[in-house]
């Protein structure tokens, strides 16, 4: 046996300060994607409570996830400029802000902006862990404590549509903010005695003109595409083809995008850029970012559209539709470890390529549900769904950021977690948009509502099944297991 000591996890190798540093924002990483998902199986409710329709309800996720992409470029400068204790603490305190008023919103625009609060203090939560576990453990042992890491993360997505179904059964939708509210406090009280306040000081430059373009590059790109399969909010449009709103945002969304990259390349040749853009001249890097914004584009647009069909077209209670999605949330984090494990041994490709193969079959699966398809079948399908993700997560996450020298730790991760959250952003806001547009047009050529309702399902699953098919592709040409004199030197 070769080596024995190096089988064990590096995380036992930190010291306590690091494992600590760690552990605490792991735990403030959960309390935030659990609370990013509990609203899924929540939006038939809220859209009810508050009279708006599944397109414009949609919004409290994508607003989020959209929130995150725009927030996201600029945690670079802020991990540069201020301690990890006050980069912490900010972000947990504007997520406990967002998380008491969402709690107290007597209105959908104020619940809406409630995430949007709630988001600003996410979006800088998951690159300051990122960026810690990628300066704190060794290249070559990042595939098992990433795994680990996904252990945790992965259990989140699972509890929250459960916690979710089970409020709704029996309280009001405000409590599943209440219930979260007080976790988050104890992780602040924790974190600010535990966090070191080490590390920013450096007189970073803030560039306001990459700012500027980020938010309508960003923002401009997600609203199209909604508005591209049906829009929400018609009376803007003042008249005019929601379409032709919805082009001349994209148009306005690749025009700043397009601005904002350039700005970097010049900035960055100064270390001025908000974000920079050397990770992309890493192909390993390139690779598994389009793999994993593609993987989000399917993932989150399914896991919305998954709890409309069982609860508007199935007539599962909120509770039901919660514990349908538990079991294949649970083998994410199961599998988690042994995936982690198991890219360091044999590399990305040998897994991608069968996760990929595994989540484009499923989505086809998908595109026949109807009014009569078997609830084991739909339960099989989720759960195998589920362990697709799982093969797919941890080592394009890992094989991405493991070329990336020290430099590059931060904007790597920023880069990833901005393209990844748009990912899921564009994926539901194009699925449900296909989705409405398909339902329209069933009832307009006279078809029952649940048989539109169907129809509508049906074209928002058949996107996600086609984005997976690229996948399929990409994946073939990741990268298998490197030797040790190929990996980036600490």
């Amino acid at each position: 046996m070769k080596n024995s000591r190096n089988s064990a996890p590096d995380i036992e190798r930190l010291s306590p300060s690091s494992v600590m540093t760690i552990s605490v924002l792991i735990v403030s990483a959960f309390v935030m994607i659990l609370n990013e998902t509990i609203m899924n199986v929540a939006l038939p409710t809220l859209m009810e409570q508050f009279s708006v329709s599944a397109d414009r309800a949609q919004w409290l996720s994508t607003s989020f996830m959209l929130t995150l992409a725009v927030i996201i470029p600029t945690t670079g400068y802020l991990l540069r400029r201020f301690s990890i204790r006050q980069v912490y603490t900010a972000a947990m305190s504007l997520f406990i802000l967002g998380t008491a008023l969402a709690a107290s919103s007597q209105f959908f625009e104020m619940l809406l902006a409630s995430r949007v609060i709630q988001a600003s203090g996410t979006a800088v939560m998951m690159p300051l862990l990122m960026t810690t576990i990628l300066d704190l453990v060794p290249v070559s042992r990042r595939g098992q404590i990433m795994g680990n890491v996904s252990i945790v993360i992965s259990v989140a997505p699972a509890i929250g549509p459960t916690l979710s179904g089970l409020i709704l059964q029996w309280l009001s939708w405000r409590f599943m903010f209440v219930v979260v509210l007080p976790i988050a406090l104890i992780a602040l009280i924790i974190g600010f005695s535990r966090v070191p306040n080490n590390g920013g000081g450096e007189v970073s430059h803030l560039s306001i003109p990459s700012i500027l373009l980020s938010v309508p590059g960003f923002g401009g790109l997600v609203y199209g595409l909604s508005n591209l399969g049906g829009g929400h909010d018609a009376a803007a449009t003042a008249g005019a083809s929601q379409s032709t709103i919805a082009w001349v945002a994209i148009a306005i969304s690749v025009v700043c995008l397009t601005a904002f990259v350039l700005l970097q390349l010049r900035l960055q040749r100064s270390n001025k850029a908000l974000l920079d853009m050397r990770p992309f001249t890493y192909r390993e890097y390139t690779l598994s970012l389009i793999t994993m914004v593609l993987a989000m584009v399917a993932l989150f647009g399914v896991i919305i559209l998954a709890p409309l069909y069982l609860q508007q077209v199935r007539g599962l209670s909120t509770l039901q539709t919660g514990l349908m999605l538990l079991p294949g949330g649970i083998l994410m984090g199961v599998l988690a470890p042994f995936v982690g494990r198991w890219y360091d041994k044999i590399g990305a490709r040998s897994l991608v390529v069968p996760g990929s193969i595994l989540l484009s079959l499923v989505l086809w699966q998908f595109t026949r549900f109807d009014a009569s398809t078997p609830i084991w079948l739909i339960l099989a399908l989720m759960f195998t769904m589920n362990m697709s993700f799982a093969l797919l997560f941890t080592p394009l996450f890992t094989t991405a950021l493991n070329p990336l020298p020290h430099s590059l730790h931060s904007h790597g991760s920023a880069l990833l977690s901005a393209l990844q959250q748009l990912g899921g952003a564009a994926g539901t806001a194009l699925l449900i948009g296909l989705m409405v547009s398909g339902t329209a047009a069933a009832v307009a050529q006279g078809a029952d509502p649940i048989t539109a309702e169907v129809s509508g399902l049906q074209h928002g699953y058949t996107a996600a099944a086609i984005v997976s098919v690229l996948m399929v592709v990409l994946c073939f040409f990741m990268p298998g297991k490197k030797a040790p004199e190929e990996l980036p030197a600490p």
